[in-house]
């Protein structure tokens, strides 16, 4: 199966870290779902960037709420891939649904502190659109999209943080409609 010698979620995991097997490796443990988890967790502290990495990814579909604060702990991982990999997983929604997306008091810390100080822009612009989440919700993602938009000397995270401040195109979708309201209408055909 797949040509590998050892097809157990253990080695799909570690193959992640191998250039010529990772995306065999991945696309088989994606299309195992659930059964894989406990291996793909336990991943996230191999010793290989690539393999870590590649966790993030596949949690980036599969994620469970007990897998949720290990993926929050991978965006401080020494290796940027592996934090650009863990900020993007925890922002994308389209990925996971509401199922488990996490909450501002999960991710919203590390979100800004990594926006405002982290050394590599890709890591920066994943952490815009995670604090972007927020921005019509928290006081402290507004400030901190409104700095990065100004300040960081990234033009690329200086525009990601554009779209997503008051005004911007973002936040512009992704605005609360206000309520309808329904008692005109319920007034006007009674049940």
């Amino acid at each position: 199966m797949l040509g590998f010698v050892k097809t157990d979620n253990e080695a799909l995991v570690s193959y992640l870290g191998d250039p010529q097997r990772a995306v065999a490796a991945y696309w088989e443990l994606l299309r195992r779902k659930e059964d894989a988890l406990g291996a793909i967790r336990a991943g996230l502290s191999h010793e290989s960037a690539a393999v870590r990495e590649g966790c993030c990814r596949l949690l980036d579909h599969l994620v469970d709420t007990d897998s949720m604060d290990q993926l929050v702990a991978m965006a401080d991982d020494p290796d940027a891939k592996v934090r650009v990999a863990a900020f993007h997983a925890l922002a994308c929604d389209r990925c996971k649904g509401d199922a488990c997306a996490p909450g501002a008091g999960r991710v919203l810390g590390p979100a800004l502190r990594h926006l405002a100080s982290d050394p590599d822009p890709q890591v920066r612009m994943r952490a815009v659109e995670l604090v972007g989440k927020f921005v019509h919700t928290d006081a402290r993602a507004v400030a901190a999209l409104e700095a990065a938009h100004a300040q960081d000397p990234s033009p690329a995270v200086r525009k990601t943080a554009g779209w997503f401040v008051p005004g911007g195109a973002v936040h512009r979708r992704t605005a609360p409609r206000p309520a309808r309201r329904r008692t005109a209408v319920r007034a006007a055909h009674p049940a």
